[in-house]
């Protein structure tokens, strides 16, 4: 009877929603695959021996260490609370710096030494420092999360998702709305408007097949609509083999020749990994996971210095969107079952097979559908009268995000934005220094600006005196409002929020405040009014 009662009592492993999340989370690791294959062989020149011989089978290692510890994590939480809704929290390579270590890192790197081998050493040193800021930073951020506004945490987060999330998944669907807004209707109707398709069959699945069939069918009329083609399917038959990891110890050590470009970005970026995936701890915590904050990020820490130590230089995250997997009826099984498929493709050499048979723009419309969750997170899980706040921590992502598509037009063209000037941009509206000091650092500053708000808003001056001032120290080094760590990088706008700092911390101590401080009648909301 006992043993029948234990058994009862066991999480379940797999649910029929673990393969709508498998499904969904699976493409979304697929499609970083597919993009972070084409860097390497397209942007970098590193040559398939490396790339399908060594990398992609270090990375494939390190994912699955990854989503399997997480899945552990989500069954020791559901044991321990005896429920059957725990979603485990989705991760893999981080996408932001999958662009950073290529873009920053290894290609210039590798066009100075004229060597990909040299570029790959870079990276894996790039990522070895970041690994030990991620362990050491596990134990500070519980602490960093308990002070922290969840309006600054969540508002942040939604930045991200909104403008490096969604944004190109939507853009990639316009230039082929034959198949990405058809798709799109596929996921949107039963993801958010529940309808259920025929024998329980995944929407995502659903929309990557009428995607294929789109994409294949619109070639018999010469209309070529996804760019797949037979030549391109048969010559990705070359791949194919079996390659496990080999320990890459001896190119970590050799790429310590290039320590000081590396540290420069290697530092804030590690910093930029401690608040994302507490961002998204605390984002599960909102979707009723709790999960613990510092064996999480030590745990990223971990597996990106294995990856490292086997070849891989790009970084494991835990992922935005675990509210959306959750949703989906995504648990515990979904996590495990997409680090198996990790290794499948990337020890066997099939990402290359995939990425000339199913066309990457009906794999858009899953990424959008997270970004919209995630945005949506942000207001609906925090006090509405903190709306303001979580609006004021999206504008530096803003900023950041046309930053972006403005360098890599000016690049396109062979010039930059100081080769133009920046009095020419800015007589046509484009403030492009203005982007820049704002978008710096963006997800430390949407944190600053969100915390500062909320507490304003909450009329609690002494609290958003502190942040204003870690705004300044973090200003003052780099770390914000930056494009790399130095001493007093700019200047101007730390002494400003060192300004703000003191206002605050004035008007906390000011007899006035005291009487304004009122506390709101239960279940009235203080909302944000124009000034007068």
């Amino acid at each position: 009877m006992t043993m029948v009662t234990d058994r009862a009592l066991r999480p379940t492993i797999w649910t029929p929603g673990d393969w709508n999340a498998f499904f969904g989370f699976g493409t979304n690791i697929l499609v970083n695959m597919l993009v972070l294959t084409g860097l390497l062989r397209f942007v970098l020149k590193m040559p398939d021996s490396l790339v399908f011989g060594r990398i992609l089978p270090a990375l494939g290692l390190m994912m699955c260490l990854s989503t399997f510890y997480y899945a552990f994590l989500a069954y020791r939480l559901a044991l321990r609370t005896g429920r059957s809704d725990v979603c485990a929290l989705p991760s893999g390579v981080s996408v932001p710096h999958m662009f950073v270590v290529t873009f920053v890192i290894m290609l210039p790197i590798t066009l100075k030494t004229n060597d990909p081998i040299k570029g790959w050493e870079a990276g894996l040193v790039w990522v070895f420092f970041q690994s030990f800021i991620l362990m050491i930073g596990g134990f500070i951020a519980p602490y960093i999360r308990k002070v922290t506004p969840r309006a600054a945490l969540l508002g942040t987060l939604a930045g991200v998702s909104i403008t490096f999330i969604s944004m190109r998944p939507a853009l990639e669907m316009y230039m082929t709305p034959i198949i990405g807004i058809v798709c799109f209707a596929i996921i949107m109707v039963s993801w958010f408007g529940g309808y259920k398709y025929p024998k329980g069959i995944p929407a995502g699945l659903v929309a990557i097949a009428a995607g294929m069939l789109i994409a294949w069918g619109s070639n018999l009329f010469g209309l070529g609509y996804g760019g797949l083609s037979l030549e391109k399917l048969t010559g990705a038959f070359a791949n194919f083999g079996f390659s496990v990891p080999v320990p890459a110890v001896d190119h970590v050590f050799s790429g310590f020749e290039f320590l000081g470009i590396i540290l420069v970005t290697a530092i804030p970026f590690g910093i930029y990994d401690l608040v994302e995936a507490m961002d998204n701890v605390e984002s599960a915590e909102a979707a009723g996971d709790a999960f613990p904050t510092t064996q999480v990020l030590t745990a990223d820490g971990v597996v990106s210095l294995v990856g490292c130590l086997m070849g891989n230089p790009f970084i494991n995250a835990v992922y935005i969107g675990h509210p959306g997997w959750k949703a989906m009826g995504g648990r515990i099984g979904y996590s495990a079952a997409t680090g198996l498929m990790v290794i499948v493709l990337s020890w066997f050499g099939v990402i290359a097979l995939l990425l000339s048979l199913v066309p990457v723009v009906a794999i858009s419309p899953i990424l959008l559908y997270i970004g919209m969750l995630i945005g949506a997170q942000a207001f609906q899980e925090t006090p509405k009268s903190h709306a303001p706040a979580i609006v004021l921590a999206l504008v530096p992502h803003l900023a950041a995000w046309c930053k972006t598509l403005m360098d890599g037009a000016l690049t396109a063209a062979g010039t930059s934005a100081a080769a133009v000037g920046f009095d020419k941009l800015g007589q046509v509206g484009v403030l492009y220094h203005g982007l820049e000091v704002l978008g710096g650092g963006a997800i430390l500053t949407g944190l600053i600006l969100g915390a500062v708000g909320a507490f304003v808003i909450e009329r609690k001056f002494q609290e958003a005196s502190a942040f204003a001032a870690a705004g300044a120290v973090l200003t003052f080094f780099g770390f914000m409002h930056g494009e790399s760590v130095g001493i007093a990088v700019t200047p101007s706008v730390a002494i400003a929020y060192a300004l703000v700092a003191g206002f605050l911390f004035a008007i906390s101590r000011a007899p006035e405040t005291a009487a304004a401080s009122v506390q709101p009648l239960p279940g009235k909301i203080m909302a944000a009014t124009p000034a007068e």
